[in-house]
């Protein structure tokens, strides 16, 4: 089979962890420990997250005095990618030192005319109080809005319409390469009035980005790692249930947060809706019976017509 294995956030970065570069690839090493049985039965694409990366970086770049402005989103995507990438591409050689591994740094084209430009939505960045925010909004061009008791800046989040590196990812897996690619989203590019790519201040979803990929590469699966062994209604509330099996319709009747396991819910959707393939959600450690169909919250066109739930033990979400 061909699988898209997007990793979240909790593959580099745990709760609580430290954003040190030896603390997130002794992470990446366990997370490519989990992927390594499935790479020796199917070809493989790697994605994943950078949110927090980024954090730091824009961090280290809006207080470096050397800079006459900090390094924009795209740029900080890109690299991103690169640190991440390396750990990636690094560790699946040392596991799989008879396979060919290659990372990428891939742009994903967004719409110039995207509404998403005219109202930005995603936070990112540190927090701040509202004097201080609304102070680096009129220094930096910045938008920034509350949230919660704090200020944050925000960026747009357009929706992506293609992984431009695309056809050399294909070219790659038909060689039998395992691609790490499409980080973070991929780095958000448009075509100017020229037919150029150009960068621009943005963030790409990370799963809409590979469920896209994953379709246009006609992959047999899409699975979103996450930190959580099923998607479950009614999340820390007593009534919470596992869902283990379901359809695109099923979960679109669901709400979920929009933060967290709605863009997931979102992107395994519309793969499923598109392809007629098998997508699922759920945690790093159970991805091989995932994929097999044995482990996580399954999505398929038909799904389990039973509803395939299982309650949650009570105290099972404390």
């Amino acid at each position: 089979m061909r699988v898209v294995v997007a990793l979240g956030g909790n593959a580099l970065l745990r709760r609580g962890d430290r954003p040190d570069a030896d603390v997130q690839l002794a992470n990446v090493r366990q997370a490519v420990e989990a992927l390594a049985p499935l790479a020796r039965e199917h070809e493989l694409v790697v994605t994943h997250g950078n949110g927090p990366q980024v954090g730091v970086l824009a961090l280290q770049s809006a207080a470096d005095p050397a800079l006459s402005c900090p390094y924009p989103f795209d740029v900080l995507g890109a690299e991103t990618q690169g640190m991440i990438g390396y750990w990636l591409l690094q560790s699946l050689q040392n596991a799989l030192p008879n396979r060919q591994v290659c990372s990428l740094i891939n742009q994903t084209l967004v719409s110039v005319a995207d509404p998403a430009f005219e109202n930005p939505t995603k936070f990112v960045g540190q927090v701040y109080d509202r004097e201080t925010a609304e102070r680096l909004a009129g220094e930096r061009g910045w938008t920034v809005r509350q949230d919660g008791r704090h200020w944050r800046r925000v960026v747009p989040s357009p929706q992506p319409q293609r992984v431009v590196e695309t056809r050399l990812i294909r070219r790659l897996l038909d060689q039998g390469v395992i691609a790490v690619c499409a980080g973070g989203g991929g780095v958000p590019v448009v075509r100017n009035e020229h037919g150029r790519l150009a960068g621009v201040e943005a963030v790409v979803d990370k799963d809409l980005t590979a469920a896209l990929l994953a379709e246009a590469l006609e992959a047999d699966a899409l699975i979103l790692l996450t930190d959580v062994r099923r998607v479950m209604r009614g999340y820390g509330t007593p009534e919470a249930v596992e869902i283990t099996h379901s359809t695109p319709a099923e979960l679109r009747a669901e709400e979920f947060p929009a933060g967290s396991m709605g863009p997931k819910v979102e992107a395994v959707c519309r793969f499923v809706e598109t392809t007629g393939d098998m997508a699922a959600i759920g945690s790093l450690d159970e991805v091989v019976d995932i994929v097999r169909g044995r482990a996580g919250t399954v999505v398929t066109p038909g799904g389990d017509r039973t509803g395939g739930q299982a309650r949650v033990p009570e105290g099972a979400l404390a």
